[in-house]
């Protein structure tokens, strides 16, 4: 079973970008990834901010990271740049947390005047993480993403079909790297 983790870089669970992560967890499951979530925001703010590379939680999450062999990253984009919240998660990964695993870029945005943040923002730390299999990410725009009830939410059919098309390229990526294994 493949591993797979998801980093959450948004502030609460309360926002739209909770409907992206509700899709990749989603997805995830029906798709037999045996997967957990790194909701960044929960990290102890104090060890985030001062770099504590000694924190226990900051350990037990990058532990999951190293363990993944698929890793879905999940942020809104502000000010044409993901979250700060994510940067400081990233900034306590190893130096190359992410070689060898397969990454998967899904972004929450105001306008598609960001559709670049993926590129020319997101891409460039991911590669110095040491990450050589990035898939082409998915740009949401906030008005896609709609609350519902019961802490549900509904995605516009054309977010819910490329965010589909970016996430079955994460099983057919993980189905090419396990045949080639098994050769």
């Amino acid at each position: 079973m493949t591993k797979a983790v998801i980093i959450y870089g948004g502030n609460t669970r309360k926002s739209r970008l909770k409907g992206v992560l509700d899709k990749a967890e989603k997805f995830l499951s029906e798709n037999q990834f045996e997967f957990e979530t790194i909701l960044v925001h929960e990290l102890p703010a104090e060890d985030l901010i001062s770099a504590n590379f000694k924190s226990e939680p900051i350990i037990e999450a990058n532990a999951k990271v190293a363990a993944a062999e698929v890793v879905i990253i999940v942020t809104p984009i502000y000010k044409a740049a993901y979250s700060g919240i994510l940067k400081t998660y990233l900034d306590l990964l190893p130096q190359k947390g992410f070689e060898g695993k397969t990454v998967l870029p899904l972004v929450l945005g105001g306008s598609f005047g960001h559709l670049l943040v993926i590129d020319y923002a997101l891409k460039p730390v991911l590669s110095a993480l040491g990450a050589r299999m990035i898939l082409k990410g998915a740009f949401v725009l906030d008005t896609q993403v709609e609350y519902a009830e019961n802490d549900q939410f509904l995605i516009h059919p054309q977010a819910e079909e490329r965010l589909d098309h970016v996430l079955h390229l994460v099983r057919e990526e993980e189905s090419r790297r396990a045949s080639s294994i098994h050769k």
